[in-house]
């Protein structure tokens, strides 16, 4: 057999991931502090960006609204149009002297501001909240030395975080002054912290309420387990008490704090601002894109200007200006981009939850990214993408696009029923349930069944944990 070369043509069609198309792509599966962040940054770094000013005359345009040709926009530079112009009278030497001088004389009229800091909302730590209590305590120079790496080894919910010999081996000091420093620490407030466990926590705050040697206290020490199942009779016989002592005392045990450090929480509030809207107008739904607090991004005129006189700038300065231009182009054909395909998902799932949008959960149907991305021709990995972080205000509350997306349960009779509505459907039972007599979830999934819902008992069981409810033998509640 002969071996020789030959020289062939073969044509192929392979899609290659541009730095433009890779950045069309992250933009789209920002989410919306995300997206301000980088619009924010991109600005930064590219000087023919800006932002339009509010209440600008429609003139001041940005590339996207020249309606380019995207195409050329990016193949092209020169070719992208902006229809802005350059303003040439502006006096450069009062607007730096109303800059330098305007904040100062209009602001506070001659008084003197308060400093940030007293303005600002500061929200104290547990760690300084109980350095300050160790600082004012009458304690030796020993038991300071203590506190302050009892202090220092606690977690979030106020818990120490390492035992008595480590402590008692870093600072020299014999376990027995670690654990009277120990318990002088433990009635500070809140009381209870530096607990080693949860029983410990209890039984601290119990004592701080002088309720050593009450049946409170032997339940904390002996029956927490029997407790959290709630059994009470069986807490009764064991004490040899009536169940009524039991949940009497067990009233007293619920307005102790098991986590004493969570009020000091270092956690903040996140507040989601959705990026669209749907609004019900008379029969129909209207959906609204959320524009406000992103920057409306323009080409700034000055360089449009430049650009128009070649001959005023090297050629090296005007490459470098083309290539930011291409750069800017893309970026607001991107945004723009982004925002429509979003309206595009969320008016389809509209058309398809309809029902949802009317009448709640419960009437969620199932939905998957092949029905949107069919519906509005589309790869599913875009809807992906979109529905990522991205919130959408609705009538019946607030939710992530993803929210909309669920399998299916079978009924008994008729079509299929979302995943959602099923899980709403259990909370609506377990809320309305005898507290005394609660719902197995057996129970439960007879109850569903008469509703044409058919669902397994290990599926109800499934569900209510993912919505941490508890079983039955623990929502017992028998006063």
């Amino acid at each position: 057999m002969a071996l020789e070369l030959r020289q062939s043509l073969g044509l192929a069609q392979q899609l290659i991931m541009t730095p433009q198309l890779q950045q069309a792509i992250k933009l789209l599966q920002l989410s919306r502090l995300e997206l301000v962040e980088t619009l924010y940054e991109e600005m930064e770094t590219n000087p023919l960006l800006e932002e339009q000013v509010a209440g600008e005359s429609e003139e001041d345009r940005t590339a996207e609204d020249a309606e380019v040709e995207p195409a050329k926009d990016v193949q092209d530079p020169p070719e992208v149009t902006v229809e802005e112009h350059a303003r040439d009278d502006v006096d450069w030497e009062n607007y730096l002297s109303e800059y330098n001088t305007g904040w100062s004389e209009s602001s506070g009229q001659g008084r003197e501001t308060p400093s940030f800091e007293n303005i600002t909302a500061t929200k104290t730590s547990l760690y300084s909240h109980l350095m300050w209590q160790l600082n004012v305590s009458n304690l030796d120079e020993q038991q300071r030395e203590i506190g302050i790496h009892i202090i220092g080894n606690l977690d979030d919910d106020g818990y120490l975080d390492s035992s008595l010999e480590d402590i008692s081996e870093i600072t020299g000091h014999p376990v027995e002054k670690v654990l009277e420093t120990l318990l002088l620490i433990q009635n500070f407030d809140p009381v209870g912290v530096a607990a080693r466990d949860m029983r410990e926590a209890l039984l601290v705050q119990a004592r701080f309420q002088n309720l050593e040697g009450t049946v409170v206290e032997r339940i904390i020490m002996d029956h927490l387990g029997d407790l959290e199942t709630k059994k009470y009779d069986k807490i009764a016989k064991s004490l040899g008490i009536t169940q009524q002592e039991v949940l009497t005392a067990v009233s007293v045990i619920q307005g102790l704090e098991p986590k004493p450090g969570r009020t000091y929480s270092s956690e903040e509030t996140v507040y989601i601002t959705p990026d669209i809207y749907v609004f019900k107008v008379g029969d129909e739904y209207e959906i609204v894109l959320n524009e406000d607090g992103l920057p409306k991004l323009r080409i700034n005129g000055y360089y449009r200007d430049i650009m128009r006189n070649r001959k005023s700038v090297s050629e090296k300065a005007r490459t470098y200006i083309q290539d930011k231009m291409k750069s800017a182009a893309w970026l607001i054909k991107s945004i723009h981009q982004r925002q429509r395909t979003i309206y595009r998902v969320t008016e389809s799932i509209v058309k398809f939850q309809e029902s949802f949008f009317a009448n709640g959960i419960t009437s969620l149907k199932p939905l998957v990214l092949r029905n949107v991305a069919e519906d509005i021709q589309m790869h599913e990995s875009t809807v992906s993408r979109v529905t990522t972080n991205k919130y959408v205000h609705t009538p019946q509350g607030l939710f992530e696009l993803k929210f909309f997306f669920n399998s299916s349960i079978s009924s008994v009779h008729g079509d299929d029923v979302a995943s959602e509505s099923v899980k709403e459907h259990i909370r609506t039972i377990i809320k309305s349930e005898n507290k005394a007599k609660p719902f197995s979830d057996q129970s439960i999934a007879e109850i569903l069944a008469k509703m044409n819902i058919k669902v397994a008992r290990r599926t109800i069981a499934k569900y209510r944990e993912s919505m941490d409810i508890l079983p039955s033998r623990k929502r017992r509640n028998p006063y």
